[in-house]
């Protein structure tokens, strides 16, 4: 017995060590190149194509890219990327010669939005980064129109990129595979019919907004390439870590009447995406904002298609909410039960800084009017207006809750 024992540890030891040495391989290997064979694309750019361009930007990019200080796609850190990947900045996409894109060809920028490979490294950039393999010619085009337009979005901004640290599990996936680049069009993409709104919402849904890649069972059984294979195709469910770290379920966006969208009308559907707030009254959750910038009869298109698929019945758990402190202000509680912290974080420092906002606004007066009324202050904003959502008496609560939140900072 004890020499069965003996040779299971040799054994076991032996597997430990190999390993080991794989993990140390994984993690310590230079990260792998690909190919670069950069297309014939030069953009066009018209008013139409910057306008158009803007709008999948803000819609596509600027969650990730726009930093909540400088105003300017000049990247930022995911704070709300799940920990097992690591630690992970955007880039500065601005028209910077060294810093940002400015000294990039439209062939980089299609190759890069079409493949996930970097036209100057050659490496594969993270997976979490929005890809465009589908998108139309003229999507391409449109997008970058507007990176070389005059907006104050993207104009050269010099900023420093902060370099990302992946985590052994990330350099994992990409060592087996999980995470690769996409292949090259092998032929010009044509923009779909827009009268057919069956088609064309499946292409917004499907192909640009990629819908379904948040909202089926599992970015693990997602199906890039073919989406309607993905499982459970917009039945929601997918867990995804909101800025408290909190995992949202995703919601089941089928037709089925009892656990996804059967029952909403079309009207009710266009202003749930461009006011984020669903027909019951309920605040959309992050990682779901509002697709302001997105047209009406494009938002139609989208639940067109919708109506179409395979309904899912599948009854989605609705989220736990963040914490709170030992014993919450009324300030606290009201920003919670509201939804404020989901987007902006227990300490405001989310998606927008809310940390800066008690010196940025010296009067309660002009704090509450920016929270009731933000796109008047911020038309590109994805926070939704809150006048007529919040009941008066918790309005100066939130303000001071907002201002304790600066205070408690330092900043």
């Amino acid at each position: 017995m004890k020499t069965v024992l003996k040779w299971l540890g040799i054994v076991l030891g032996f597997v430990v060590v190999i390993a080991g040495c794989l993990a140390a391989y994984i993690n310590f290997r230079p990260d792998p190149t690909y190919d670069v064979a950069l297309p014939a694309f030069t953009s066009v750019s018209t008013p139409e194509s910057v306008h158009r361009g803007k709008i999948l930007v803000l819609s596509l990019c600027a969650e990730c890219h726009r930093d909540p200080v400088t105003k300017q796609l000049t990247g930022r850190l995911m704070q709300d990327l799940p920990e097992q990947f690591g630690t992970a900045y955007s880039r500065n996409i601005t028209q910077h010669p060294t810093k940002g894109i400015g000294a990039w060809s439209d062939a980089e920028i299609a190759w890069l939005l079409r493949t996930g490979i970097h036209p100057k490294t050659k490496k594969y950039v993270p997976a979490w980064m929005v890809k465009l393999p589908h998108v139309s010619d003229q999507d391409m085009n449109a997008i970058i129109s507007f990176l070389r337009s005059d907006d104050p979005l993207v104009v050269a901004a010099d900023v420093q990129n902060r370099e990302s640290d992946a985590s052994l599990f990330a350099k994992f996936l990409m060592f087996v595979g999980a995470f690769k680049p996409y292949d090259y069009p092998t032929a010009a993409i044509a923009h779909p019919d827009t009268t057919n709104s069956v088609k064309y919402g499946e292409y917004l849904a499907d192909n640009v907004f990629a819908c379904f890649a948040c909202h089926s069972k599992d970015f693990a059984s997602n199906d890039d390439m073919t989406p309607t294979k993905s499982a459970g195709y917009y039945g929601g469910g997918n867990m995804m870590p909101d800025y408290n770290k909190v995992l949202v379920p995703t919601s089941n966006i089928t037709p089925d009447k009892a656990t996804g969208i059967g029952a909403w009308t079309e009207a009710q559907f266009v202003s749930t995406m461009k006011h984020g707030f669903r027909p019951d009254g309920s605040l959309l959750r992050y990682p779901m904002g509002r697709l302001a910038h997105v047209s009406d009869h494009e938002l139609s298109c989208i639940y067109a298609y919708l109506k179409t698929i395979p309904s899912i019945s599948n009854a989605v758990p609705k989220p736990p909410m963040p914490a709170m402190s030992a014993n919450p202000s009324a300030g606290e509680k009201a920003y919670n039960s509201y939804g404020c912290v989901h987007c902006h974080g227990a300490s405001g420092l989310g998606f927008a800084d809310l940390q800066l906002a008690d010196k940025k606004y010296s009067s309660d007066s002009v704090l509450t009017d920016v929270i009731l009324h933000t796109t008047t202050y911020y038309p590109e904003t994805a926070m939704p207006a809150w006048d007529g959502k919040i009941k008066p008496a918790d309005l100066p609560e939130i303000v001071k809750h907002v201002r304790d939140l600066g205070k408690k900072s330092g900043r």
